[in-house]
């Protein structure tokens, strides 16, 4: 395992364990041991939705050699059965790799606990891509807080307001958000709420189909941020397209966007913007006005000059 995987995955169990460490004493961890991995079934709601098929199959011929290093993270439903609350990867690629039994590590969760375990774990992937981060934290601190999305994004507009106001906060229950928020940040320890705010919740209002392709890591964030200035719709989806199908780097999706030029503005367009011009400088006398006279003769001048009239 390579020293940058080590400390990923090292990364990862502190901010599980951070977190288990910091709720009840329920949460203490039971003795380790295996199952049946037909008895293990994953959650609902699970924050990762894509899995490069390369590392996967890496993963899955490192398991048939050598099995499931680190047991899973599960939590007890009735009898024998589990849920997954944490490592999906390795559960795949057990199940892929035709594994009967698994090493479980089993504690004792609510739904609200083992979902932030799986998003606190999913969001210390050393693979994670800026839009699974911000839709990540997002997550994480509706959760936490138990409050909607959009009211964890007010929150957070509302701190930034009164901070460059230099005003204080009144509300005391936005004041006890703003609190948990700052120690959800120190836990998955990747941003501050600030540059989260300024930097990764606009990632979010990208094309629909540019969001798809970042989120199944079809497409670089560099690449995705050029690509969205298309104005065009069908422009856009075109260039989407090439760029994941033949894979363009950076600089060649740049020069496809610089031949993508824009729509010409038709002649009989500029016959009525010039005919409007006319029909205003009569309708409102403006050469009656010495001034604008003055100032419009001189705007002839430059046009006449521009064609060699």
């Amino acid at each position: 395992m390579s020293t940058k995987r080590q400390r990923t995955q090292y990364s990862a169990l502190s901010g599980v364990n951070a977190f288990l460490s910091s709720g009840s004493k329920n949460n203490a961890e039971q003795s380790a041991n295996t199952t049946l991995i037909g008895n293990i079934q994953l959650p609902h709601r699970q924050p990762r939705r894509y899995f490069d098929p390369v590392k996967m199959e890496q993963l899955t011929q490192s398991v048939k050699e050598h099995g499931i290093l680190e047991p899973l993270l599960v939590r007890r439903l009735v009898g024998d059965e589990y849920e997954l609350v944490a490592g999906e990867r390795r559960y795949r690629a057990a199940q892929e790799a035709g594994l009967d039994e698994v090493p479980i590590s089993v504690r004792e969760l609510n739904d609200e606990q083992a979902l932030q375990i799986a998003l606190i774990e999913n969001l210390q992937r050393e693979d994670l891509n800026p839009i699974e981060e911000t839709e990540g934290i997002l997550d994480l601190l509706a959760i936490t807080l138990q409050i909607s999305r959009e009211e964890v994004i007010s929150t957070l507009n509302t701190a930034a307001h009164a901070k460059r106001k230099g005003e204080e906060i009144a509300d005391n229950v936005i004041r006890k958000n703003l609190d948990r928020i700052e120690k959800v940040f120190a836990l998955v320890g990747t941003l501050t709420p600030e540059s989260f705010r300024t930097n990764r919740l606009p990632l979010l209002n990208l094309p629909e189909e540019i969001l798809e392709a970042l989120r199944t890591g079809k497409l670089e964030y560099t690449k995705a941020r050029a690509i969205a200035k298309l104005k065009d719709p069908e422009q856009r989806q075109r260039l989407l397209e090439k760029t994941v199908a033949e894979n363009l780097s950076l600089t060649q999706v740049k020069q496809e966007i610089k031949q993508q030029s824009p729509l010409k503005t038709e002649p009989l367009d500029f016959n009525r913007r010039i005919s409007n011009i006319e029909q205003v400088i009569r309708r409102k006398g403006l050469l009656n006005d010495v001034e604008k006279r003055q100032e419009i003769d001189k705007l002839l001048k430059s046009l006449e000059s521009l064609i060699g009239g």
